[in-house]
């Protein structure tokens, strides 16, 4: 791009020259009068999709030189004075325009210098402003490639020879456009996990997993389904996938059934309260500077203060009222009510199923638990059971000194740049073994 603006520039100013020198031959004095409709040039063309784009920026062509400004100021500066991502939008603009027709045009990695907020307008508008052209988009951003309305390929292989090994994105997989290339275009084994793209869940497993390449499915729901989908997906058997999910009071039962799915559980009740764990602990602490007697006491000091948190019976029985809640929604996912053929047999059917849920039974136990834990100082053994946001805050605040916000973000650094690796590797420890299905 750097090498040929100039001449893209030379030659839109040769057409807009050469329209204006034809426009003047058809109106001159004594000139044969034509029906030839007026032309206009492509820098018109290009100056409508820019401001399209860009209406905080207007273009300013003259028959010699192109200004830019901001709109509401008298300031005016050059196109050689153009954002990377200014000179990206025009050149490509221009580039289309100048194009011969019926071109097939390669676009190598459209995302370069290019916002990704306008980047699938900026391809609408030059594919509608150039209809008679194919075009071809190698691309890394696959939000990007999902936008297009084209057939989809994925290059699973590459040699310097060069050869090219590519396979179409199938359709109708169950999952998006944009999840099916992902998987298609790994090179690893597919790792599907619970969170977002924004969460520390997804920062601390593509820490402990590098191998893999992780997949964030919202909750435990979107893992296990996905999970599910690819295993049983004919077109995606290329690629092996298993799942982690967090504990949330697994039964046995419910273990054993998620294994044999390859879904792991994990070991706590969610993934933040890893970071309470005392080994955890003491990573995070031993890379704030503390050592011998002052790192045992700054974990004392942790551990007190998520006990004192508890001290009030409601806070406990939010968790056991989430914990119940969790039990009946998956008991009533099992009953199968398929053979009762009249309104009185599933009546009967559905209530012999739910009378087995002992709710007041299912919240005395786990309260016992919990109540264990805290008379034994068990932080290990609370952490299994207890799923509170308030837990990270309090690890924030005697770790660091700092605010949630502040504390996750210096995790999400640590991991992703490899600073503490202690800390990956305490992490890992307590993280489940999980093998591609």
């Amino acid at each position: 791009m750097l090498n040929d603006f100039e001449y893209l520039i030379q030659a839109l100013f040769a057409e807009q020259s050469n329209t204006a020198l034809q426009a003047y031959q058809r109106h001159k004095p004594g000139a044969e009068a034509t029906d030839e409709p007026f032309r206009i040039t492509k820098f018109d063309r290009l100056e409508e999709i820019w401001s399209g784009l860009l209406p905080h920026r207007q273009l300013h062509i003259s028959g010699d030189d192109i200004l830019v400004s901001i709109p509401g100021s008298g300031e005016k500066y050059t196109a050689s004075h153009m954002s990377d991502g200014e000179r990206a939008i025009f050149y490509m603009i221009g580039q289309a325009l100048v194009a011969d027709e019926n071109t097939v045009m390669i676009v190598d990695e459209p995302e370069l210098h290019v916002h990704r907020s306008i980047m699938s307008k900026l391809w609408d508008a030059i594919e509608a402003a150039r209809p008679d052209c194919g075009f071809i988009f190698i691309t890394h951003d696959l939000e990007f490639a999902a936008s297009r309305a084209a057939q989809k390929f994925v290059i699973k292989d590459y040699s310097p020879a060069p050869t090219w090994n590519i396979e179409p994105v199938p359709e109708n997989t169950g999952f998006s456009e944009e999840l099916t290339t992902l998987i298609l275009g790994s090179r690893k084994p597919v790792l599907f996990v619970e969170g977002t793209q924004e969460s520390l869940d997804l920062a601390i497993y593509r820490a402990c997993y590098p191998d893999w390449t992780v997949v964030p499915r919202s909750s435990c729901t979107e893992v296990i389904h996905s999970v599910v989908t690819m295993r049983n997906n004919a077109e995606l058997t290329r690629v092996t996938c298993s799942g982690v999910v967090d504990g949330d009071d697994y039964e046995e039962e419910d273990r054993e059934y998620l294994g044999r799915l390859g879904i792991a559980v994990l070991p706590v009740a969610e993934i933040e309260n890893l970071l309470l764990l005392p080994d955890v602990s003491s990573a995070i602490a031993d890379a704030e500077g503390f050592t011998g007697g002052a790192l045992d006491q700054k974990l004392s000091e942790l551990a007190d203060a998520v006990f004192q948190s508890l001290d009030t019976p409601t806070k406990v029985e939010a968790v056991v009222v989430r914990y119940c809640q969790r039990r009946i929604d998956r008991a009533l996912k099992k009953i199968d009510l398929s053979r009762a053929k009249t309104v009185e047999a599933l009546r009967g059917e559905y209530d012999t199923r739910t009378a087995a849920l002992d709710i007041e039974g299912i919240a005395a136990e786990r309260t016992r638990a919990i109540q264990e834990a805290i008379a034994d100082r068990d932080l290990s053994g609370l952490l299994r059971f207890y799923d509170n946001k308030e837990l990270l805050v309090i690890a924030a605040s005697q770790l660091k000194g700092c605010r949630k916000d502040r504390f996750e973000g210096w995790i999400n650094r640590c991991l992703r740049n490899g600073t503490h690796p202690e800390l990956t590797a305490a992490l890992g420890r307590h993280l489940p073994q999980v093998a591609a299905g």
